[in-house]
């Protein structure tokens, strides 16, 4: 028997590595997008997930051998997915910061990621309309997105009321328009994680049965699934890398920045620095989902509830580095006033849905 309580509080630990993630990569220096976004992703999507998988779970080569054809297929499939979501999704922090930019991407992939797989598995009713404890979930899916609308509408006002220099001086790409397109596009593509993982639970049974324990049998699913979004991201990494060239940035082979002169030693000097921003960012961008399977393994049958409460997380800790990054700090007391009343509404959903959760256990 799972301890939804204890779930909710990994669901936060992943959400502050997930909206944490994104915040190295500001420190790395005169390195192409694609070069720290392919840098920091093998330790995302390959090196991390087999590492912790390799190390927590037990035979985690024979368990994957051991699973199904279509299982592996389909773990990855979503995987490439998700992929294009995440791609994205880092383009949509350069275009609209971290507050809006997560708030927009991360509501629609709240509903579809929470949403679609019962739909898919047929049990939407039965575990959602009618028990208690899923109509609660339920009513916490709706103050989750309520709460995302909030925080919304405050980054829609702050974007309204500074004029354009004071928008560029807090995030120096900042476009409207263009950023949300990209967000409508990443909270899509997104929620294909919460499908992969649905996916991939005949690989949480062949673990469990391996003898690893209940914390840790997601992670060989991560394994898949996070592959299918390396293909996807390396894919559009190495084709902007061939018509930008700009491999040489690796091995500090780049001109000086736009409006300033380079000394000759001044690209290897920053090399070392880039290389660990970027595994650390990297890192923590694995970890949001590290946790995540911890939390769910404690949610007992009504676990598909995770994924609101992962992005309820990630919202209320990318909205603080919001703040803490000074994001806000143009706004009016009212636009602040908003985006604490929709934080407030996340952290009420995250209570609901753990609630609902205990209801079921």
């Amino acid at each position: 028997m799972g301890n939804p309580l204890v779930g909710v509080a990994y669901h936060w630990l992943g959400g502050l590595a997930s909206a944490s993630f994104y915040v190295p990569y500001r420190g790395v220096r005169r390195w192409s997008w694609e070069i720290f976004w392919l840098t920091g992703g093998l330790f995302s999507w390959l090196f991390a997930p087999w590492l912790f998988a390799g190390v927590m779970t037990n035979d985690l080569l024979g368990v994957i051998a051991a699973s199904p054809p279509a299982t592996i297929l389909w773990c990855v499939a979503f995987g490439v997915l998700w992929g294009f979501g995440g791609l994205t999704y880092g383009l949509t922090m350069r275009y609209l910061g971290l507050s809006l930019g997560m708030a927009v991407v991360l509501g629609l992939s709240t509903v579809f990621g929470t949403l679609i797989p019962p739909i898919f598995a047929g049990d939407l009713s039965a575990k959602l309309f009618d028990t208690a404890s899923g109509n609660v979930i339920l009513g916490g899916l709706f103050v989750t997105l309520a709460g995302i609308v909030v925080v919304a509408l405050a980054g829609a006002w702050k974007d309204a009321s500074l004029p354009a220099e004071q928008k560029a001086a807090t995030i120096a790409e900042f476009a409207f328009r263009k950023g949300l397109a990209v967000a409508i596009f990443s909270g899509v593509m997104s929620s294909c994680f919460a499908f992969g993982l649905a996916a991939g639970e005949p690989l949480k049974a062949l673990s469990a049965a391996a003898g690893t324990g209940p914390l840790w049998t997601g992670l060989p699913t991560l394994c898949l699934v996070m592959f299918g979004g390396l293909l996807t991201n390396a894919t559009w990494c190495a084709i902007l890398i061939i018509r930008n060239r700009s491999a040489g940035q690796w091995i500090g082979r780049f001109g000086p920045a736009p409006g300033a002169a380079a000394t000759p030693n001044e690209g290897r000097h920053s090399l070392p620095t880039n290389f660990l921003l970027c595994a650390l960012g990297g890192t923590l961008w694995y970890f949001q989902f590290f946790f995540y399977t911890m939390g769910e393994s404690q949610m007992g049958r009504l676990g598909f509830s995770s994924w609101t409460l992962h992005m309820a997380s990630i919202i209320i800790f990318g909205t603080l580095w919001g703040f803490a990054l000074r994001e806000w700090r143009d706004a009016s007391t009212r636009v602040r006033a908003t985006v604490w009343a929709g934080v407030a509404l996340l952290v009420f959903a995250t209570v609901i849905i753990g609630y609902g959760n205990s209801l079921a256990s």
